[in-house]
């Protein structure tokens, strides 16, 4: 099984370290060009959710579970347990797009937080599922990488990724959380998650159109962020069963 796994990993890499297609490299100087023309208001509204999710993501409890982490089970049962979890949670996200969608712009901007908290909740849970303690900081930072390389463009993909692969030594520069919050790039961040969800997002406003987007675009993103959480604990398992 583990050998399978190895397999699915393998070809993730390539999926993910792929350029992406021209198309989508043309549709994102569409997509600036639409950024211009978007009201300043929605830009801050996105903006100011990510800096909120990031800073309760490194020092706050909204989104930690009371269950301890899952210890004693095999790699297989934890993917199990992911992928159960990933189900509701799309459900969740799904049922969230579908009603913030259906009310236009304010609505749709209320779904900006609503949405993050979402994706942290479940990726806390990830981190659990896979036997790993939330209540230390460098777990949280590697949620934030996982987040990022989830939602990120060619570069920032790559850049992420071989933080992730060689996480034990990417660990030793996040030791404490004011060096976190002195070196991450945290605008980086924000501005990469935010251009990768800009033009969904902003469909999605529009009344009568909105909720179909909504409900969609949210679904997608759970079953993306569900897939590279998964993917990236097996890494880490595998790798540090190898020593």
């Amino acid at each position: 099984m583990e050998s399978q796994i190895q397999n699915e990993l393998q070809e993730w890499e390539r999926r993910i370290l792929k350029r992406s297609p021209l198309y989508k490299r043309a549709a994102k100087r569409i997509q600036q060009q639409i950024n211009d023309r978007i009201p300043e208001k929605v830009h801050n509204v996105v903006t100011n959710s990510i800096r909120n999710m990031v800073k309760a993501t490194l020092t706050g409890t909204e989104f930690t579970t009371k269950k301890p982490p899952v210890l004693g089970v095999s790699l297989e049962e934890r993917d199990a347990l992911l992928n159960e979890r990933k189900a509701a949670y799309k459900k969740t996200a799904m049922a969230e797009g579908a009603g913030t969608g259906a009310g236009g712009i304010l609505w749709g901007l209320a779904d900006f937080p609503l949405l993050l908290g979402i994706k942290m909740r479940f990726l806390f849970e990830a981190a659990r599922i896979y036997g790993y303690d939330t209540k230390d900081v460098q777990e949280r930072v590697f949620l934030l990488h996982v987040f990022l390389l989830a939602f990120s463009s060619d570069d920032v993909r790559r850049e992420t990724y071989d933080a992730i692969k060689n996480w034990e030594e990417t660990r030793q520069k996040w030791h404490s959380k004011s060096s976190i919050q002195e070196d991450y790039d945290w605008k980086k961040f924000q501005i990469t998650y935010r251009d990768h969800i800009d033009l969904a997002k902003m469909l999605q406003m529009i009344p009568g159109f909105g909720a179909i987007v909504g409900a969609y675009a949210n679904y997608n993103f759970l079953d993306q962020l569900g897939e590279t959480a998964m993917n990236c604990y097996r890494l880490r398992t595998l790798q540090e069963r190898r020593g």
